[in-house]
């Protein structure tokens, strides 16, 4: 199926107009590996709540694990669904995003998958960062991802020697909001 005729068949027997994708994601089941101890109000469902106007943690609006070799983060879209675009607000502790945010080096080498399982390996490999820096990582990071899945999977890790220098040390989740769009319905 072409791209242009998703785009028909979504509007037109979903929404009856073009108008716009829907967050399929809103509200939907989360999951995060090594959650903050003690703290769930950290909580992964928390990156799919539709706040994000607090980047902090004071803010309670990110989903935040603990540091370690590995971070993965994952929406249950309910079912396979059509998807469009996965939208990424990551943490910033309400400071300027630019290199001098200590932030940026976690979110540095992440990647996105969209599955039917909850394996990411099992799915599509919808974006893997290799060409970002401090300076140049943008946050809201919009990534074109058209395919169909259940699951969308964030995942980082610090596994390797050979990381740059600008890399954190470990991975984190740190996701304040993660929107999925597309169709709201099967079969589309």
């Amino acid at each position: 199926m072409s791209f242009v005729t998703f785009i028909f068949i979504c509007f037109s027997v979903v929404f009856g107009t073009l108008d716009s994708y829907e967050n399929v994601a809103l509200n939907k089941p989360a999951w995060q590996l090594y959650p903050y101890p003690g703290k769930p109000e950290w909580g992964a469902h928390r990156a799919v709540d539709g706040l994000y106007s607090n980047l902090s943690y004071w803010g309670e609006q990110c989903a935040i694990s603990t540091g370690y070799q590995a971070a993965e983060w994952r929406v249950d879209l309910g079912d396979i669904l059509s998807i469009y675009n996965i939208f990424i607000q990551y943490r910033t502790e309400n400071d300027a995003w630019d290199e001098n945010n200590f932030y940026t080096s976690r979110f540095l080498g992440f990647s996105v998958y969209v599955s039917n399982t909850t394996c990411k390996v099992e799915g599509v490999l919808c974006f893997r960062d290799t060409i970002y820096t401090m300076t140049t990582i943008p946050n809201k990071m919009n990534i074109t991802c058209v395919t169909h899945g259940r699951y969308v999977i964030y995942y980082n890790n610090r596994t390797s020697l050979s990381y740059p220098p600008e890399y954190s040390q470990d991975a984190h989740t740190d996701l304040c909001e993660v929107e999925v769009y597309g169709c709201p319905r099967t079969g589309y």
